[in-house]
């Protein structure tokens, strides 16, 4: 899979841009602010019909203007699509595919696969264990698109049932039980794709870890379900349990205490909390090490190689593990924004496509 053509009118601080980037190492390089970051968002909001860095499409568009544009042109094994995205002020955004309207964003999973590594997903060690669920979420989502859906009914459900306890009928707690029989089906579901998914990213996180420390640092990610570690024919029945016999306490809390909206992931380095312990070097090469992972399951799901935006990821990386990284990411078309292209000839890079981003203008070199 890689991207043949890109097109932005009115996006971010571009008023007009089309590249043509080759299959290899394509290099965004320019000062700060230049735009560079602008560009892997394009790619990204096509691939997930969200942006990774707001969630208010508006903030998208160019200065006033009141409509945008991105479109991207792939060649998969599939054949040729074209994503679009259009973007206006003050309506929800409208996403196609080879020029048919999508009615729902899940249905644009698994067309264009990235994974994406921002200074922003820092948050997945800094940050609350949503930032982690949700990471979690969008690369299972990208091969499974059965478990978006699944998902999104579970939080619908949840949903519901918040509301349900935030004015309960105080006479009956059997107003509860088919919004408790659904949350513990779909709860369950989501479990175990999450157990299965942690079990694979774990394996081949702590490998990829493993070569970027050279060996000298040792990496663990537990799943850390809400819920007992049962064998999934009980799961359902744990769950409806737990809901029952928390009950009481949700109603005094207005929220459901129990499930797989609750659920964590631990981060652990040398036997101690990267949270807490890891350097910021540390913290940035375990995320590393995460989304390079993510890159190995999709490539296996989908039996070819998704596409690799890397945004200042030579940040804070020494020179041993900047070479690693160059080394593990062959063989899958690379987006990565630099300040000096010394960076990565200093890494042994030898053949790439650069581009010099300077105020909006783009050139290849």
């Amino acid at each position: 899979m890689r991207i043949t053509g890109i097109r932005l009118v009115n996006f971010r601080n571009y008023s007009s841009l089309v590249l043509r980037p080759d299959e290899g190492l394509c290099v965004l390089a320019g000062d700060n602010a230049a735009g560079k970051t602008n560009v892997l968002e394009s790619i990204f909001l096509c691939a997930l019909g969200r942006s990774h860095r707001t969630s208010h499409d508006t903030e998208m568009l160019r200065n006033s203007e009141s409509a945008g544009y991105v479109g991207i042109q792939l060649d998969t094994l599939g054949g040729n699509r074209e994503i679009e995205c259009r973007l206006t002020a003050g309506e929800r955004k409208r996403l196609l595919i080879d020029k048919t309207p999508l009615s729902r964003s899940g249905e644009l999973l698994g067309c264009l696969n990235v994974v994406m590594f921002a200074p922003e997903d820092l948050q997945i060690v800094k940050g609350g264990p949503t930032e982690r669920r949700r990471l979690i979420d969008m690369e299972i989502s990208q091969y499974r698109p059965k478990y978006y859906y699944a998902l999104q009914q579970y939080l619908a459900v949840l949903k519901q049932r918040n509301a349900l306890l935030k004015s309960p009928d105080p006479t009956s707690f059997a107003t509860f039980e088919p919004w408790d029989d659904q949350l513990s089906i779909l709860g369950a579901n989501v479990t175990m794709a999450r157990r299965e998914h942690l079990e694979r990213l774990s394996a081949e996180a702590v490998r990829i870890h493993t070569q970027l420390s050279a060996g000298q640092e040792e990496l663990q990610v537990l799943y850390k379900p809400n819920l007992p570690p049962v064998e999934p024919p009980h799961l359902i029945e744990v769950l409806r349990e737990a809901l029952f016999e928390n009950l009481e306490q949700d109603l005094s809390r207005g929220f459901t205490s129990v499930g797989p909206h609750r659920d964590d992931v631990g981060l652990m380095l040398d036997g101690k909390d990267l949270r807490i312990y890891g350097s910021q070097g540390q913290q940035r090469t375990t995320v590393l090490s995460l989304k390079l992972a993510e890159l190995g399951i999709l490539y296996e799901e989908r039996s070819e190689p998704p596409v690799l935006l890397l945004d200042d990821v030579f940040s804070e990386l020494d020179k041993r593990r900047q070479s690693m990284l160059l080394r593990v990411v062959q063989g899958c078309q690379t987006f990565i924004t630099c300040t000096h292209l010394e960076e990565l000839t200093a890494a042994g890079v030898v053949q790439m496509q650069v581009y010099s981003v300077s105020d909006a203008t783009v050139i290849e070199m």
